[in-house]
């Protein structure tokens, strides 16, 4: 499914279609959650591996698509995000693009502003953090700026859903009547805007057909600032000769005359309009008491108090995770127990009897289900509770400002920390999350820790099994150990790979007071795809082992398994089969096992293994080879070659630990 392909189909069903861009930081992922409530689906771009997000909405009797493009600063072609965000612009075709803009940061994102209307596209910006702006003391004359832009600015608080009625009015009004779309012109240098109407002029001249109707003047700027993908869609026309030749002679007249590429010439012109504007609309107020955000963010990134903080959110999300999700996985078996398990486990045999078919519906159905809500949904749960908070407060970021100086020892810098930390709940967005880092070095290392980072499925095992049956102490135990051994897999690779890792550049953004709604939204997203996608695989996996353990053919399977299994790691022979089987989904290391502990002789897994197996065998699943997900992006992002080679030595790696753990208790 290619994304934009999807669009137009979409596009099909309703009356209008929107796009939203703007920057990561700027909510405009809320507004589409807002906008759309959650009706989402998710696409890529085709040979990209950048997602893209499409919904539905209806205002004014009207059915309104929505089109969320990827989190940009600019619409150049340098990366895979600022690539899809203009080819969205200009592919699918949507009648307005709404911008939206960060009320605390306008000068920064009204670059991205000034680049949507350099291709004359009918724009409707959203200034959002409306309320964290006036916090600061910032005062934006909204008629002042919509005067200068040329454009409805419509101020919105996304988190609480403020303005977004107006935002969608003035949208909807713009797509009834484009032609009154007059936006003020922007112009940059007398050279610039001369050398930009010859080159268009010539592209007239030419004959050559416009990629993606895109304006004349707009395709020479972009020329002229040596975009890539336009520049060699040109060089395979044999017409568009002239125009490339006068563009190289602009760029080099330009750079005689400003000491400058044109590219830095250009981005100069638009940072100083973008400059007037604010200075035009926006205002501070005498309040000079720095606001809680911004005190928070001093606290957090100075390494006097950053690292207790960071040392307490921690223990802080291990002791919610232990707790929590112990109370939850207690109170859902319960649950489950009561109101069905005995009772469909009766129908089951009555209609199918106790020989093997019966034996693997009950596995599949009662023991798979009791594993499921006992094991992984409510650690999962937990999770996406937590790490919706923390996006949405900002924290992540002030901890990559504070862990800059200890990833360069990794061969990484401090912006790698986030994709890391996201590992903890999925290692698949994790691993793409590493598009923003410069360097493919970077992202071979980054993608290698981020898969021996424990995910929200392999927590569930922890905490689940280790914490649960054979006590906490084990637990902490193991992640002080998949720490180490991450910190170690880092320092090695830094030495092994050639180059070095780049400079940190990211902006500052002050905390932010997270809206409930916002991270409930994000958490049942998150746990929908969970419950959708993996407790259809548990229960498979479930009655598949009950079919092979009601016909015996489980303990034929577990043989070739006995030497490495029993010898080397000490654990029962079988339960390698649950270790096969996880490779398709993490949690489903302990979930089948549990189910071979309940459909066995054992009443439970304690019963089944005893704690030090259960240590040994958790840490074997958290390290060896990633999840086939998370195998199959990582291939995607970086070759086969590298996938082999990651998945080879982390299993090397998981069967060495465990087997030392086995001989050294």
């Amino acid at each position: 499914m290619t994304g934009f392909a999807e669009a137009s189909r979409l596009r099909e069903k309703v009356d209008h279609l929107f796009a939203l861009i703007g920057n990561p930081n700027v909510g405009k992922s809320t507004i589409f959650n807002r906008l759309t409530g959650m009706g989402v689906l998710t696409a890529n771009y085709p040979g990209m591996t950048v997602e893209i997000n499409l919904g539905e909405t209806e205002y004014g009797g009207e059915r309104i698509g929505i089109l969320d493009l990827p989190g940009t600063y600019a619409l150049g072609a340098v990366s895979e995000d600022q690539m899809v965000a203009r080819r969205g612009i200009l592919e699918a075709g949507p009648e307005v693009v709404v911008v939206i803009l960060d009320a605390t940061n306008l000068a920064r994102n009204l670059y991205l502003l000034l680049q949507v209307l350099d291709l004359e596209m009918p724009v409707v910006a959203a200034l959002n953090l409306a309320d964290e702006a006036e916090r600061q003391g910032l005062r934006t004359d909204l008629e002042q700026l919509n005067e200068l832009l040329g454009i409805p600015v419509i101020p919105t608080v996304a988190t609480r859903g403020d303005g977004l009625d107006r935002l969608m009015k003035a949208a909807l009004e713009l797509a009834h009547s484009p032609g009154d779309f007059f936006p003020v012109p922007f112009y940059y240098a007398d050279d610039i805007e001369r050398h930009a109407r010859e080159i268009a002029a010539e592209i007239g001249r030419s004959g050559i057909r416009i990629p993606d109707r895109i304006p004349s003047r707009a395709l020479a700027i972009l020329l002229l600032e040596r975009d890539e993908e336009f520049t060699e869609e040109l060089r395979g026309m044999e017409e568009a000769s002239g125009v490339l030749a006068l563009v190289q002679k602009a760029r080099e007249e330009i750079r005689r005359a400003h000491g400058n590429d044109a590219a830095v010439v250009i981005a100069r012109e638009r940072y100083g309009i973008a400059g007037s504007i604010v200075e035009a609309t926006q205002k501070k107020t005498g309040r000079e008491k720095s606001s809680w955000g911004e005190r928070l963010w001093e606290y957090t990134t100075d390494p006097r108090s950053g690292l207790l903080i960071l040392a307490a959110v921690l223990a802080a999300v291990f002791c919610a995770l232990f707790f929590l999700g112990d109370l939850l996985a207690r109170a859902f078996s319960e649950l489950w127990g009561v109101l069905a398990a005995a009772r469909l486990e009766r129908a089951i045999y009555y209609a199918l009897g106790e020989g093997t078919l019966g034996v693997a519906v009950k596995w599949g159905l009662v023991d798979g289900v009791e594993a499921a809500l006992s094991v992984a949904i409510p650690y999962v749960l937990t999770f996406y509770v937590i790490l919706a908070l923390l996006e949405d407060t900002g924290y992540l970021n002030s901890v990559a400002f504070l862990t800059d100086r200890v990833m360069h020892r990794l061969g990484l810098h401090g912006r790698a920390i986030i994709p890391l930390i996201s590992a903890a709940g999925c290692n698949v967005p994790a691993v793409m999350g590493t598009r923003v880092l410069s360097t493919r070095r970077e992202r071979v290392i980054a993608s290698t820790l981020i898969v021996l980072i424990p995910c929200s499925a392999r927590t569930a095992v922890i905490i689940g099994g280790v914490s649960r049956y054979a006590g906490w102490g084990y637990a902490l135990l193991l992640y002080l150990i998949i720490f180490l051994l991450v910190t170690a897999v880092g320092l090695l690779l830094n030495r092994m790979l050639p180059g070095r890792s780049s400079g940190l550049v990211m902006e500052v953004f002050p905390f932010r007071r997270p809206s409930a709604r916002t991270a409930l939204a994000k958490t049942w997203v998150r746990l929908k795809d969970f419950i959708f996608v993996a407790t259809p695989i548990m229960l498979g996996g479930s009655f598949l082992l009950g079919l092979l353990y009601g016909s015996g053919w489980i303990f034929k399977l577990e043989a070739p398994l006995r030497p490495l299994m029993e010898r080397w790691l000490g654990l029962p022979a079988v339960a390698g089969l649950a270790l096969v089987f996880a490779f398709l989904r993490k949690e489903l290391a302990l979930q089948l096992l549990l189910v071979l502990a309940l459909g066995t002789s054992s009443a439970t897994l304690s019963g089944f293994m005893t704690a030090r197996q259960i240590f040994i065998y958790a840490m074997v699943n958290s390290i060896y080879i990633p999840c086939a997900a998370t195998f199959a992006v990582i291939w995607r992002e970086l070759g086969w070659r590298t996938a082999l080679a990651v998945s080879a030595g982390t299993a090397l790696l998981a069967l060495a630990a465990g087997g030392l753990t086995n001989l050294l208790t």
